[in-house]
């Protein structure tokens, strides 16, 4: 799958601390790679203060609070999500106040100097408590998907150089997850450049900043950025709280700032 979105508006960042661990639950943030004194890295690009920080992975956890609580729909099209009316916690791929907004951008000035073409972001595992999937909804409003916890991996997707995109994240269950990610590219002068390490993430209710304790089998893959990374499973019954506004509309269209965003994609040969 290909996914492609127009350009942000050019604004200034600067790096985050080092040390500095955060947990971001609202607010716009995005995942990519960048080249970090001249080695290609995964960070997090935070928009939710001034400036706007890069951070290490190791860093941030992104927190679905119980604003991000619904229900499966009825539709038999998000029957992968599980039973209608089963709670679940989503991160939308539109904008909702106070639900933090993830997605991931090829958009650092040296990535889009000097990648050719496109850069493959990949899933290798899921460490957590129930079911995770990232998907897109179509143009006609049906979901697409990018990432599922239950499926063979790796998994992965092609993302055009120079672009932004965002998707839904869904989790089954409440707790802490670990995402083992790797972001690789093909460079003009031929070379190819790679990097994996986790991104974490915490759904519901719990301390999210038990996210940044290692996962059990996990912590010396994680000093090498590269953690093992098991699957999780389960489907609660549970019905939901809230209903699913941003559903059942086409989302090939999403402004922002002003800025109009069109969505394409294209599923890999």
């Amino acid at each position: 799958m290909r996914l492609l979105l127009a350009l942000l508006l050019p604004v200034a960042i600067v790096p985050a601390p080092p040390t500095d661990q955060v947990v971001i639950a609202a607010g716009h943030v995005d995942l990519g790679p960048r080249f970090v004194d001249g080695k290609w890295t995964i960070q997090v690009r935070d928009d939710t203060g001034d400036p706007v920080v890069w951070r290490p992975l190791e860093n941030v956890v992104i927190q679905a609070t119980e604003k991000a609580e619904v229900s499966v729909p009825t539709d038999p099209s998000y029957e992968f999500l599980g039973k209608p009316g089963a709670k679940v916690w989503v991160i939308p791929q539109v904008q909702q106040d106070g639900v933090v907004w993830p997605g991931w951008n090829t958009q650092d000035t040296e990535v889009a100097k000097r990648v050719d073409r496109e850069v493959t972001w990949s899933l290798h595992g899921v460490d957590g408590p129930g079911t995770f999937t990232l998907f897109l909804n179509s143009d006609f409003g049906k979901p697409a998907p990018v990432f599922d916890s239950r499926k063979p991996f790796p998994q992965e997707t092609g993302v055009d150089v120079n672009t932004h995109v965002h998707g839904n994240w869904t989790f089954a269950t409440p707790g802490s997850y670990l995402l083992d990610l790797s972001m690789t590219a093909k460079l003009t002068d031929g070379t190819t450049v790679t990097d994996r390490r986790p991104l974490r993430l915490h759904a519901g209710p719990g301390n999210p900043r038990d996210a940044f304790k290692p996962a059990e089998g996990a912590a010396a893959g994680e000093k090498a950025g590269q953690p093992a990374a098991g699957q999780g499973a389960g489907q609660p019954d549970a019905v939901g709280r809230s209903p699913w506004p941003w559903l059942g509309g086409s989302a090939a269209l999403v402004a922002l700032l002003g800025t109009t965003y069109a969505l394409i994609r294209r599923r890999r040969a």
